[in-house]
């Protein structure tokens, strides 16, 4: 089983995603979700996931701020975003999906 966390400051993308993930997904499970860079370092710490649902933008601070301030990233990275023009840095960081 995968262990899955979801980082969206909109409420509902994040129980959306949630809901998605646990009807459509076998092998992953939803282990927290955070609504800004804090919770979610909080939450990558404390739960040491596979793989990280990641929103680009947020209010003040973006997804990549999340991944800058991260000592190291080992899990996988699917950015859930509508700004398309961050694809590129998301490619850097190596993500699996966009």
């Amino acid at each position: 089983m995968l262990k899955a966390i979801i980082v969206d400051d909109e409420n509902k993308s994040r129980e959306n995603l949630k809901l998605l993930l646990e009807e459509f997904v076998q092998g992953v499970q939803v282990m927290a979700t955070a609504s800004n860079v804090d919770e979610g370092i909080e939450a990558i710490e404390d739960i040491k996931p596979d793989i990280v649902f990641l929103d680009i933008q947020m209010h003040k601070e973006t997804g990549f701020d999340l991944l800058h301030k991260l000592k190291k990233i080992n899990f996988e990275i699917i950015f859930t975003t509508a700004h398309s023009e961050y694809a590129i840095d998301a490619i850097k960081f190596a993500a699996i999906d966009y």
